[in-house]
């Protein structure tokens, strides 16, 4: 169940029409259209990266027809935009979803329990599709122009929810900003590496990253 607070943070997401509203995105058939096409979309960005995605192969793999999809997305471009909106907002709805089991008393294990959290959302595919816009927006300025803007709002609302999710940091929100930005930088630097360099030394980075992590907190506690 989602609460209130949580249904307002996803609203900030993604702005207008979508999941934020339950009733139009759940019940309406052409909502439920719209999300079978993000889903496809999401699909074909993964498989196929985003030279892959073009409106043709989401309709086939949403399993709707040509002007089913020109009804709610005219272009690509337009299709793109939406699809920033629910990726963020996919990865937002995990986080709000996963934190509060890692309300603990235990500050140590808190903070781990947080680095491997962001690992894992890291493996699932919502990210897979962030990393293939990110990556084809460096080239891409009409891409840039849509990814930059929303990626901002998504970090600005995760920072507030992250010092919401650890009020341990306190007032130390600089310190907390600090200690997340190496954690990302890190772990998505492991990302690429996974396949090079094994579990046995995946592992040993996930470790440092958590003993970082630490030492941040601890020298902010000084």
């Amino acid at each position: 169940m989602t609460s209130p607070r949580d249904k307002q943070v996803l609203k900030e997401i993604r702005r207008g029409s979508g999941p934020d509203d339950e009733t139009r995105w759940q019940q309406r058939k052409s909502s439920l259209t719209r999300e079978a096409i993000l889903e496809a979309a999401i699909e074909c960005l993964v498989s196929c990266g985003y030279i892959g995605l073009t409106t043709s192969e989401v309709t086939k793999r949403a399993g709707i027809s040509r002007g089913a999809m020109h009804h709610h997305y005219a272009n690509k471009m337009e299709l793109v935009a939406a699809l920033v909106d629910y990726v963020l907002y996919r990865r937002m709805q995990h986080f709000l979803k996963e934190y509060p089991q890692l309300r603990l008393d235990d500050t140590d294990r808190t903070l781990k329990h947080a680095t491997e959290l962001y690992w894992r959302i890291l493996q699932r595919r919502e990210f897979m599709a962030y990393l293939e816009l990110a990556m084809a927006a460096r080239t891409d300025p009409e891409l840039e122009r849509v990814l930059i803007p929303a990626t901002r709002r998504f970090d600005a609302i995760w920072t507030r929810e992250m010092a919401e999710a650890f009020p341990q940091w306190g007032e130390r929100v600089h310190q907390m900003i600090l200690a997340s930005d190496f954690a990302q930088a890190a772990h998505l630097g492991l990302l690429f590496n996974a396949a090079i360099i094994g579990e046995e030394r995946q592992r040993a980075v996930r470790d440092l990253i958590v003993r970082m992590v630490d030492t941040v907190y601890g020298d902010a506690a000084d």
